[in-house]
């Protein structure tokens, strides 16, 4: 290499929960860590739902998303890592003496013993309102995510959708909002049950099999009227709204990643047992994999870190131990305890 690059022992590529947890314990395992993301920020695909309530973690009551976004990045710099914000790595090369070179989209280089890849279904992009014109109604009141439920407070809002995030955010936004419609293609509603029994109970309007059609405003600026037809009789109805929202899914995009080599299925990598890929030295964790044991929750992202990342540094250190030490018992943690006014016991300093 032309120019001096700091070598690495680990590379994670992906900001979300997958990465920023292998970050916190790359620290763990006393490894030099650098984590990359394409965003600006950190939190990879909560980032979408920042005011969801996420109930499925262990040890945590429900929290925000926005919450456990900051818990997590809390956690993921306890030791120190390097970050890179707003970088897409696009290409994956080996170096003669086995490290990795990584080029980002920008041209700038970084050079790692190892990677991980917690992309989890590459760059996100919503699924947008298929209606000419909408999309000049994006920097007013036509929502495509839920940032912050107060700016819907006293609103006549209609979503259309009608996946998880939809019924999710029509339980959160019906306590608050003037009145809530609900419009989805299908009869059938793809939230969890309890979720989709809760919206039909409320106050909300929900209306199928239908679709939203077309979009009116009297400004220019702001859509104060939607018209809906219903599928199977062909009817259409116009509804005075103040703010929509679509949520119509998320496209994904592996972008350049498909070219590394990776043997991968259309939505994952094919990892083994210690979540290795068919890519010497890289790694896997999180949406992006996909294996026997495999745990489509948040949990079972935080165990393929771990998994991941041991293999990453038995690669590097064949010798080492397999698995870190629990935080009680890890060397690592004594002096932080101590910091935060933990008794700390005299025989666990030998």
């Amino acid at each position: 290499m032309n120019e001096q690059l700091e070598l690495y022992d680990v590379t994670i590529i992906g900001g979300g929960p997958a990465g920023m947890y292998t970050a916190f314990y790359s620290g763990m395992r006393d490894l030099k860590t650098k984590l990359i993301d394409a965003n600006d920020q950190l939190g990879g695909r909560i980032l979408i739902y920042p005011e969801k309530m996420i109930w499925d973690v262990g040890g945590l009551t429900p929290t925000l998303g926005s919450k456990l976004i900051e818990q997590l990045k809390q956690q993921a710099m306890t030791f120190d890592p390097t970050i890179v914000l707003g970088q897409q790595i696009v290409k994956l090369e080996r170096q003669a003496d086995g490290t990795l070179l990584l080029t980002s989209a920008n041209g700038e280089r970084h050079w790692s013993k190892t990677v991980v890849l917690a992309i989890g279904y590459g760059i996100l992009e919503h699924a947008k309102l298929e209606i000419e014109g909408a999309d000049r109604f994006e920097v007013s009141n036509l929502h495509y995510t839920v940032q912050e439920l107060e700016v819907f407070r006293g609103k006549r809002v209609l979503i259309s959708g009608g996946g998880d995030s939809a019924v999710d955010w029509a339980n959160a936004l019906e306590p608050i909002a003037k009145s809530l419609t609900v419009v989805h293609r299908r009869d059938k509603f793809g939230g969890h049950e309890r979720n989709v029994a809760k919206m039909k109970e409320s106050s909300a309007r929900v209306l199928t099999p239908c679709v939203v059609d077309s979009l009116h405003s009297k400004n220019g600026c702001d859509i104060d009227q939607v018209t809906i037809s219903y599928i199977e009789s062909g009817e259409s109805e116009c509804i005075d709204v103040d703010a929509v929202v679509v949520s119509h899914g998320l496209r994904y995009n592996f972008g350049p990643v498909r070219d590394w080599g990776l043997d991968m299925t259309e939505w994952n990598a094919k990892v083994g047992p210690g979540l290795q890929t068919n890519i010497p030295g890289v790694f896997a964790a999180g949406d992006f994999v996909d294996h026997g044991g495999k745990v489509r929750l948040i949990a079972g992202t935080f165990t393929d870190a771990v998994l991941a990342l041991n293999s990453a540094k038995l690669y590097i250190e064949p010798d080492a131990e397999k698995v870190a030490y629990v935080s009680s018992h890890n060397s690592k943690f004594k002096e932080r305890n101590k910091a935060l006014g933990v008794k700390v016991d005299e025989d666990d300093e030998h």
